[in-house]
């Protein structure tokens, strides 16, 4: 079990995360880690992943590339076990958060 110090950093987390969530329907990202009882950790994780993947699609399309299955396979490989690809990136982009790379995944899926 997680220490009492743990969890309350944790619902520390989410308290920010729930002032940005004025309107949750802006939110999905947010809403389904915090439903999943994903932590701030790896909750950074996925941030991490998905700049990365971002700066690698930018790369990418300056070289001219236009199909991006190799990202999208590294990001299913990386994501949290706790999320369904699917659904992740459909959150994401309904965020509006990475949305160039988030858009070409949604259009390879």
């Amino acid at each position: 079990m997680d220490s009492i110090e743990k969890r309350l950093e944790t619902l520390e987390y989410y308290q920010t995360l729930f002032i940005k969530m004025l309107e949750p329907e802006k939110f999905p990202f947010y809403h389904m880690v915090m439903s999943k009882g994903l932590s701030k950790e790896e909750i950074e994780e996925i941030h991490a992943i998905c700049h990365e993947l971002s700066a690698n699609h930018n790369e990418q399309k300056a070289q001219g590339l236009v199909i991006f299955t190799d990202l999208l396979t590294q990001f299913a490989g990386q994501l949290n076990a706790k999320l369904d690809l699917y659904e992740t990136i459909r959150a994401l982009h309904k965020q509006k958060l990475y949305r160039p790379l988030m858009d070409d995944f949604l259009e390879l899926m």
